[in-house]
């Protein structure tokens, strides 16, 4: 078994209790995998929360349950928390379990950073969320238009807190996109080229290009504003000649881009769950990679299809209708190569597999009302009516969310080591799919009838009162089965079936270690010489006719990731004679500690809390200068500032420990520290 020398880390042991520091403190990608799950799992209630009052008001015609200014709020907040703090970060929890497992590595290239993405996304997720509690919420829409955002009409903090938020968020973002594009280029196991890394990474891959190269033109686009917000700056202001379509453009090259960092990981997540649940390889491998990057490229060359309304003419409405075709062709290759992989395959029907295969249907539904759109004379009829609210939340809800939640009913158990119930899943499965059919497909209706989005009550006799009271109804089911997930998720957590290595049968590399996995990972580096390295020793009959697998590489026969194959958990109906002892649910073999295998990991450091924390003061100093006592606002900035700098300065001069001079154990190469 061939090992790999991977870069060590500069101190000693990563501290394995649960207390608050060692939370506080971790570095160790699966645990801020957890924090980023579990994070964003609360935003999820409470992003639900703000739609479930949204649709109370809008049950019946002529409801004053909230006020235009709640409303207003509320219709903000929903759109900002669900794309930023829900659907985002919980793609950044699965980068952060599986990315490093799914490629051999240990950890991810820069620790510490990863920990300060977090942070600063749970502390910005606050300072944008908080506000609302006390009717300061942002106000503007989730997409902030301007000039409607600047002081002339939004006087008052509420956008300040939208602005500054989301710039904070963007910090966490581009942090973790250039993080994760130097992991899966610099960390991957020998034998792992591009084309056998598994779907999930390949399209994790594509989507941190898309953050660092879509979120700069947003970042631009939030400057002006801040700038025109704080120093009197003209971006926007139309009376001195701004020009009013600046914002729009700013920010929909970006937004439509956005799209598809939010579903290309859900999209990887069920290219994952389906082969495993088929017992066949992904069908059309090559052409899933190729159409992901195709779907990424042309994402930066539709967002004018927002547009279609404002003027822009014949020749630019028409080269954004074609390209909105167009990407609909990658999209559909990956519906079709789904329904393949399933096609002629042993399909298990598992709570994952049920979400996977639900992805594939809504998603199917939005697409084509997406394509719809791709019309601009259909689409000025459509435009800022509720057609166009259930088309994104088929494609958000019903492709990313579905996708998202097979991951989760999927992986859990490698990340706590026990299963989830599948009886309370199937629930979740079913109240999910039946409400969110109700909750958006009446929208259709009701949008061609003529009703307008972002309107908080209605008059009767317009012949929307039906599907608005259907829509509402829908969404409280939603939001039950939400509180289900959540329940199964916490009582299992340590109370579910133990899960063993591999307890669905799943063929790629994060399914050879225990669950949950060593904080070191792999107790060796492994050799990869097939996409599906574990299904080549537990069930060779389903990669024999894959043509990669042992092109110019030796078949590997003993050892995955230093686990052997009679000691991985597989179904009995896929378990080879050498692995026959091996029970499914039985108990978990001892797993040597790091100090054992003289493998230095990544340690506890409160560097990056307090770098990120130093981020928020200073950002939210700069909104006290805009009460009427500039002064404390100033002196809050330049504590934050100093905050920050300090905390830079503490960590990137931090003294290194000096490099290991023994070999681990089991012959691991030494790692040499680095700084992070």
């Amino acid at each position: 078994m061939a090992t790999l020398a991977a870069p060590a880390f500069a101190a000693p042991i990563e501290r394995s209790d649960g207390g608050f520091l060692s939370w506080l403190g971790t570095t160790d990608h699966k645990r801020i995998g957890y924090l980023y799950l579990f994070t964003a799992t609360g935003f999820l209630l409470w992003g639900g929360g703000e739609a479930m009052l949204m649709r109370w008001q809008l049950r019946a015609p002529n409801q004053h349950f909230l006020s235009a200014e709640q409303y207003n709020q509320l219709f903000t907040m929903h759109g900002t928390t669900m794309i930023f703090l829900v659907v985002m970060p919980l793609s950044a929890a699965f980068f952060n379990l599986l990315v490093p497992l799914q490629i051999g590595a240990r950890d991810v290239a820069f620790p510490r950073l990863n920990a300060f993405s977090y942070w600063v996304y749970l502390l910005g997720g606050l300072f944008i969320s908080v506000p609302i509690i006390f009717n300061a919420g942002p106000n503007g829409g989730w997409f902030g238009y301007a000039p409607l955002t600047t002081t002339t009409y939004s006087p008052g903090l509420n956008i300040d807190f939208w602005v500054a938020g989301l710039q904070i968020l963007g910090i966490s973002s581009l942090a973790a996109g250039f993080n994760f594009i130097t992991t899966i280029i610099n960390m991957r196991a020998p034998g792992m080229n591009l084309m056998r890394m598994p779907m999930f990474t390949w399209m994790a891959f594509v989507v941190q290009f898309l953050i660092v190269l879509a979120f700069p033109v947003i970042t631009i686009a939030l400057v002006f504003l801040l700038f025109d917000r704080f120093f009197g700056t003209n971006f926007y202001e139309i009376a001195a000649g701004a020009d009013p379509l600046l914002w729009q453009h700013l920010f929909w090259i970006f937004g439509h881009p956005e799209v598809y960092i939010l579903v290309l990981p859900a999209f990887g997540l069920v290219s994952e769950v389906l082969p495993t649940f088929s017992q066949k390889p992904l069908f059309g491998y090559p052409v899933m990679v190729y159409s992901g990057i195709l779907i990424g490229f042309l994402g930066f060359g539709v967002w004018a299809h927002h547009m279609f309304a404002v003027g822009m003419g014949p020749i630019a409405d028409t080269v954004f209708g074609v390209t909105t075709m167009l990407i609909a062709i990658p999209t559909g290759v990956k519906i079709f190569n789904w329904i393949f992989t399933m096609w002629g395959g042993s399909v298990r029907f598992t709570t994952a597999s049920m979400f996977a295969i639900g992805l594939v249907a809504m998603f199917t539904i939005g697409g084509i009302s997406g394509v719809m759109h791709s019309s601009p004379p259909a689409d000025l009829q459509q435009t800022d009516t509720y057609f166009v609210v259930a088309h994104f939340h088929y494609v958000l809800f019903g492709g990313s969310l579905m996708g998202l939640f097979a991951g989760i009913y999927y992986y859990y158990p490698k990340l706590t080591g026990h299963l989830l119930d599948e009886g309370l899943g199937k629930w979740h499965f079913w109240l999910n799919l039946i409400g969110s059919n109700l909750a958006f497909f009446p929208m259709h209706f009701s949008g061609l009838l003529g009703m307008p989005r972002r309107i908080y009550t209605y008059d009767a006799n317009q012949g929307w009162d039906t599907f608005n009271l259907l829509s509402s109804i829908g969404a409280f089911i939603v939001g039950f089965a939400t509180l289900i997930l959540v329940y199964n998720m916490l009582v299992n957590r340590k109370r579910g079936r133990l899960a063993g290595n591999n307890p669905w049968g799943a063929g790629t590399l994060e399914w050879s270690i225990p669950s949950p996995p060593p904080v070191y990972n792999f107790a060796e580096i492994p050799r990869v010489t097939s996409r599906y390295p574990v299904w080549d020793l537990t069930a060779p009959e389903l990669t024999a006719a894959v043509p990669h697998t042992l092109r110019g590489d030796e078949m590997v026969t003993a050892q995955v990731g230093g686990v052997s194959a009679g000691q991985m958990s597989v179904p009995a109906d896929r378990r080879p004679a050498a692995a026959a002892g091996a029970g499914l649910h039985a108990p978990p073999a001892r797993v040597p500690s790091a100090e054992e295998l003289g493998i230095p990991i990544p340690y506890t450091t409160t560097k990056p809390f307090f770098t990120a924390l130093g981020i928020i003061v200073m950002f939210g100093g700069l909104l006290l200068t805009r009460m009427e006592n500039k002064i404390p606002g100033w002196a809050v900035l330049a504590l934050g500032a100093a905050t920050l700098v300090g905390g830079l300065y503490w960590w990137l001069t931090s003294p290194l420990e000096p490099e290991h001079e023994h070999a681990g154990a089991h012959g691991a190469a030494p790692h040499h520290a680095h700084a992070h």
